[in-house]
This record gives C-alpha cells, sequence and structure tokens, in this order.
C-alpha cells in the first residue's frame, strides 16, 4: 500500500517536471533559433515477490511477480529541427539553412559557443558580434594574398568603419572573343593606305609594318577574295602597235606566213593585184583572225603596207600582246617583232615580281600597288620616248610630253588601288585596261571585278581607282590600373593577315595605351603589335607576345607586367575564329582604383562581401560554422547559446555550404521550431496525466484509512 503512495508521488513529481519542460518551450516560441525539448519518462525499478520458473515435467514454467515503483524522467530531449525562416530588412541578419551552429566568443577566440540565432550586428570598433556581445568568428582576408583563406584557425571577425581598398595594378587582361573566319564579314577596315613609297599607314596615319596580304581581303559587300596561287588578271597601259610595213609588189601574188600571238594566219593574194589590192586582201586575212589574235590590221596610210594594232578596250583584248612569227613561206616584207602591253597579275604565295617588263607576282597588296606603278611608268617613259621620236622626225618637236614621274600608284584610305595624273600643265592621260584570268585556276570573279574598275583613263582631274579591298578585323578595349590607381585605356584590335587552307589562319595584334603610357621601345613607343594564330577547327592555337610591358609615365611604378590571357592552346575557352560574327563575349582584368567601404552583403556561405566606392567587391571575412555529431550532447548556456558536453563531440568547423553543414541565408532569422498546437495539447496531457496520479495518491490514502479503521 505504501508502494503506490510512493508511485503516486513519482508520477506527480516527473509531470511536474514535464510541465516545466513544455512551459518552457511555450515561454519561447518568439525565441530567434530556439529549439524546444521534451521530457523523456521511465519506470523505476519494480519489487520481486516470486521469481520465474522454467516448465518442469507436465508443469509449465510461471511468470516473475513483479510490482513498479513508480515513474522517474529518465533525461531531456532538444529537438534540432529546422524553424521557420523569416525573411528581415537587416542585412547581417543571418539563417542557417540545415545542420550547423554559428561560433560566437566572449574572450577573443580562447573558448567557443555555438549559436542559431544569427541576429549578428557591428558594434562600435566593427566586431561582428550577437546580442550578447560575443564576436562571431570566422576567417579575414589576408592583406598580402587578397583572399579569405578558411582553412587556417578561425579569429573573431572584425572590420573596422571607414575601411578603403588601396589601388592594385593590373596584372592579367582576359579576353574571349570570336574572329570571324567566313564570309561575309560584318566588321572590316580598308587595306592599310600606303604611299607611292610604299608606306603603310592606318587610318590614323600610324606607319604600319607590314601590308595587307591579298588573300585574306575582302571586297566592300564582305565577301572573302580567297585568293590561291594562280589566280589574276590581265593589265595594259597603252595600245600595241608594229612598226613593221608589208611592203608589196605590185601585179603580184604573194604569200602570207605568220603566226600571230599562236594563231597561224596563212593564204595568198590575187595574181595580177597591184600593191594596195595586196594590203588590203592580207588585210583581211588578218581581221578574219581577230577574235583568236586580238589583233587587227590597218592600212598604212602612208603608202601600200599594213599596221598590226592592238587597242586592248575590250576583255578578250587586253590579254594580247603582238608576238609575230614569220613562216618559211612568207613572201611579205615583215619581220619577227614582239611588242608587249599586256601583262598578267598572278597572285603567288611564296614570292613576289614587281618588275616592269616581265609576268608580275604579287604577295601583298603592296606587291601588286608596285607592280601596276612600275609597270606603269616604264610604259609611259617608252611612250613618251616614241612620241618625242615622232615629234622630231616630222619637223614639229613639241615641249609637252608625257611624264613618268607624273603617274602615282597609290593604295587610298578607302582601300583602293588608286592611279592619279599629277601633270599640272595639261590634260594628257593614259588608258588602263583589265581583264579576266580565264585559264582554269586562274579565274577569280570577286578580283577580277575589283580589278576591273581601273579601266579606262587617267587624267589630272579623274584618278582612276579599283574597288576597295579590305581586311577583317575586330575591336577591343578595357581600362587597366597602374600602381597609383590612374586609369588607362588598353585597346586591342585584330587584322586578318594569314590563310592557310591547311593550317588554319593567323591575325596580327596592335595594342596601344594612350601616350605618354610606352608598351614598346621603338616607335611609336605607345604601341606594340603581335600575333593570335588558329586551327583550321577555329580553336586557339597561340598568341604572341603573351604579356605586354607598360610604364604610365605618371609617377607609377614603371615596367608593369600584364598577362594577356586569350585562351588555352587547342581549346574553345578564349579566341576562336569560327564562321560567324566577330564578337567579343567577354573581357575582364583585376586591376582597380583606390575606394572606400560603403556597404557589406552577406552570399550563401557566409562570406562577408565589402562593396567600395570604386565599384569593386570583395570578400572581407567568412563566417565560421561548427557541426557536432550529437547535437543534443549540447549544453544550454542561457542568451541562445550552447557549450560543447562530453557527448556532443568536438566541433568540426568550416564553411557554410560543405562538409554536410548548411547553407546560410542573410536577411533573414530562423524562427524558434516550438509547435504552439504540439505544446498546447501536450499541456492537456500532462495536466491529465499529473491529475490521475493524484488520484492514485488519495486513493491509497483512503484504502489506509480503511485499513485503520478495522482496528477500532
Amino acid at each position: 500500500m505504501i508502494k503506490s503512495l510512493y508511485s503516486g508521488v513519482s508520477g506527480l513529481q516527473s509531470h511536474q517536471v514535464a510541465m516545466d519542460v513544455e512551459a518552457n518551450n511555450i515561454a519561447n516560441v518568439n525565441t530567434v533559433g530556439y529549439k524546444y525539448s521534451r521530457a523523456n519518462f521511465s519506470d523505476l525499478l519494480a519489487q520481486v515477490s516470486q521469481v520465474a520458473t522454467a516448465p518442469i515435467g507436465d508443469s509449465g514454467g510461471k511468470n516473475a511477480t513483479q510490482v513498479g515503483l513508480g515513474v522517474t524522467v529518465s533525461s531531456m530531449t532538444r529537438i534540432f529541427s529546422q524553424g521557420s525562416v523569416q525573411n528581415t530588412d537587416k542585412n547581417t541578419d543571418l539563417a542557417i539553412q540545415g545542420d550547423g551552429f554559428f561560433v560566437v566568443s566572449s574572450d577573443g577566440g580562447k573558448s567557443s559557443k555555438y549559436t542559431r540565432d544569427g541576429d549578428f550586428k557591428f558594434d562600435a570598433e566593427g566586431n561582428f558580434v550577437d546580442n550578447n556581445g560575443f564576436i562571431v568568428q570566422g576567417w579575414l582576408r589576408d592583406a598580402n594574398t587578397l583572399e579569405v583563406d578558411s582553412t587556417g584557425p578561425s579569429v573573431p571577425i572584425k572590420i573596422p568603419s571607414g575601411l578603403t581598398t588601396p589601388a592594385l595594378a593590373t596584372a592579367t587582361v582576359d579576353l574571349k572573343a570570336n574572329l570571324n573566319a567566313g564570309s561575309p564579314i560584318q566588321a572590316f577596315e580598308h587595306a592599310y593606305n600606303i604611299d607611292t613609297n610604299g608606306v603603310s599607314r592606318d587610318d590614323n596615319g600610324t606607319v604600319i609594318p607590314t601590308s595587307e596580304n591579298m588573300n585574306v581581303m575582302f571586297t566592300s559587300t564582305g565577301a572573302s577574295l580567297t585568293l590561291i596561287q594562280g589566280n589574276g588578271v590581265w593589265l595594259s597601259s597603252y595600245s600595241a602597235t608594229t612598226s613593221s610595213i608589208i611592203q608589196t609588189a605590185s601585179a603580184t601574188s604573194q604569200r602570207l606566213d605568220i603566226n600571230l600571238n599562236g594563231t597561224v594566219i596563212a593564204g595568198n593574194t590575187t595574181a595580177g593585184n597591184s600593191a594596195s589590192q595586196n594590203a588590203i586582201e592580207m588585210q583581211n586575212m588578218i581581221n578574219a583572225k581577230t577574235a583568236d589574235t586580238g589583233i587587227y590590221a590597218d592600212l598604212d596610210p602612208s603608202g601600200a603596207g599594213l599596221i598590226l594594232v592592238n587597242t586592248n578596250q575590250t576583255a578578250g583584248d587586253s590579254t594580247k600582246n603582238i608576238i609575230l612569227t614569220k613562216g618559211i613561206n612568207d613572201t611579205t616584207s615583215f619581220v619577227d617583232t614582239e611588242v608587249i602591253t599586256a601583262y598578267k597579275y598572278t597572285y603567288n604565295d611564296d614570292v613576289a615580281e614587281t618588275t616592269a617588263g616581265i609576268a608580275k607576282k604579287f604577295h601583298t597588296i603592296n606587291d601588286l600597288r608596285e607592280a601596276v606603278q612600275n609597270q606603269l611608268k616604264a610604259d609611259v617613259t617608252a611612250r613618251n620616248d616614241a612620241a618625242a621620236a615622232a615629234a622630231v622626225a616630222s619637223g614639229n618637236p613639241q615641249t609637252q610630253f608625257w611624264n613618268a614621274d607624273d603617274y602615282e600608284v597609290s593604295v587610298d584610305y578607302s582601300g583602293r588601288i588608286k592611279v592619279t595624273n599629277t601633270n599640272l600643265s595639261g590634260e594628257a592621260s593614259q588608258m588602263l585596261y583589265t581583264s579576266s584570268e580565264i585559264d582554269g585556276a586562274g579565274a577569280n570573279t570577286l578580283f577580277t571585278q575589283n580589278m576591273s574598275a581601273m579601266t579606262g583613263a587617267v587624267t589630272k582631274s579623274t584618278p582612276l581607282t579599283s574597288q576597295s579591298f579590305n581586311a577583317a578585323v575586330h575591336g577591343a578595349s578595357i581600362d587597366v590600373y597602374d600602381s597609383l590607381g590612374s586609369k588607362h585605356i588598353l585597346e586591342m584590335s585584330f587584322r586578318k593577315t594569314i590563310l592557310d587552307l591547311t593550317t588554319g589562319s593567323e591575325w596580327s595584334m596592335n595594342l596601344s595605351v594612350p601616350e605618354p603610357g610606352v608598351l614598346s621601345a621603338v616607335a611609336p613607343f605607345n604601341q606594340m603589335t603581335g600575333t593570335v594564330s588558329f586551327n583550321n577547327n577555329g580553336s586557339f592555337a597561340g598568341h604572341d607576345p603573351e604579356f605586354i610591358t607598360f610604364s604610365a609615365n605618371n609617377g607609377s611604378s614603371p615596367d608593369q607586367q600584364i598577362d594577356l590571357k586569350m585562351g588555352t592552346i587547342n581549346m574553345y575557352d578564349g579566341l576562336t575564329s569560327f564562321s560567324s560574327p566577330s564578337t567579343t563575349s567577354g573581357i575582364s582584368q583585376d586591376g582597380y582604383t583606390g575606394g572606400d567601404l560603403d556597404g557589406i552583403r552577406v552570399d550563401q556561405t557566409g562570406t562577408l562581401i565589402g562593396s567600395f566606392s570604386n565599384g569593386r567587391s570583395f570578400g572581407l571575412a567568412q563566417v565560421a560554422m561548427a557541426k557536432f555529431a550529437n547535437n543534443e550532447g549540447l549544453v544550454t548556456d542561457g542568451g541562445n547559446v550552447y557549450l560543447q558536453s562530453a557527448n556532443s563531440g568536438d566541433p568540426i568547423r568550416g564553411t557554410a555550404a560543405t562538409g554536410g553543414r548548411g547553407f546560410i541565408q542573410s536577411s533573414a532569422l530562423e524562427a524558434s521550431n516550438t509547435d504552439l498546437s504540439r505544446s498546447l495539447t501536450q499541456l492537456i496531457i500532462i495536466q491529465k496525466g499529473y491529475q490521475a496520479n493524484s488520484k492514485t495518491v488519495s486513493t491509497s490514502d483512503q484504502l489506509l484509512e480503511t485499513l485503520i479503521g478495522l482496528k477500532r
């Protein structure tokens, strides 16, 4: 009977403890980061009045006879389920989504406390603290590496107010772009302006150390010429005329047997012809083959005979010269003769030949310009000499003749080959005629069209020009900084220079900075050139130079090395050359000027990112998080913090979102995980349990009263 009283009393005591626990849960329903607890009941030892026996023979076994001695609260369990995350308006409020605890310290990091309450702020000295004044632990930005190293020991986070960042000189420029490998191109510039001395200049007048390779050039519509070896045109500068005259005997039949420009012309004149009649019949024989030879015969106005003429005024004729070979049966007074005025201008990727009087081979646009200039001046000289001799022979000498130096051939700012007559004393003119090279691989329609525009008269008032020749180009620029934080514009321009149908392509690269900045040891000192090459699959094949040495000459540190990162060889992570428009997809550099701290935000990894007045943002510190093997083993220390215990395990520190630790959400707080509906229901259960145990005590008391009454 007494045991029942003790059992009832233990029940009352245990339910009172459970009531205390639940009351504490309800009291902390609005405590940030609070985790509710529950009381765990267990029965006490039981009194055994009869032990259990095993079955023997025909008798069965018997269970033990035990009477329980009551109940006790064996433990308290703290439930670390996720509380709801509530957004706030304070950017230093932090909530943990997932497992883990913030680490705080009240003694400079010598000892640590742990909390889920992320209501943090900066104190007057810039310490990152909680509401208890405990300083949040983490890692700070290293002044040398300028990085936050989370592998070292954690320290108190302190970011002084009025923080400034010094200027950082640019050390790396990264460029990602595509340089158009196809046709048509949208971005192009004209061929470099080349003067009559072959000096190349860009549109700003800056001397360029190389002229354009013709096989990578484009028309004004962006179509690629793609010249291959053997492509070309014919070009003539004036009419070819023989000085040979057929001297014929009257009333005699003559045999015409000649090879004219590769065509055999043969026949007999009529017997009894006069000299003039023989001349007319031979004229008819020659002119019947004009379509094949490009030559026609004119009657000599001074007497009986013929003059062979090529005016080079049609596309077919301009490829023809007068090359005459007399046959063995020819009875005329013709003699073997050559009059060469038409020359073939042929693209050759190995060698250039620009000498007057022989076949022309060109590689660059300057080769072509020089070849036209040399031949034109030679032809003008020959024409001038002939005219002067004729004038003297006629007894009427002239003082005005064509002068070879009157004709200048250049490449203008529009990329056109330009023939200019600078004769200021008269309107003397020179003719140019072009036609396509139609033999097999020699035909290139686009090149022929560009050159055919040069056909016509060169007068003082009207220069003669080809259509424009253009180059594929692309440009990019970026601000770079010196050691003082001064900003300078680094301009990068690319121009296609080499096309190899087997291996790929090459582009020239021009780098420049504003004066008085220096990039080169030779003039122009603020510029330097290089190359970028690509494989035939469009991947990056390399660039030179790989870095530049820059001196701003403004008091900053000289010889500043800037690495040019343009991609990985044989990869597509930087510059590429595909058949698509040239475009820059990304350009960046790592320098900046000095700036003052404007604000701080926190990302998901717990990194405190400072925004500065120079537009830069840096990780200034990173909040440490701790994870325990047994969260329930932590001991509460008041103020929303926990302490490590023997049963919690050692803290495993690290950054958010790694090693099983949750991520951090800024401008948010984790609410208490107390569920009022559960807690209030639990109150009812505890109340009923308490009332029932009180009935056990009162009922036992009544039984004892009855027992005492037996003595009366």
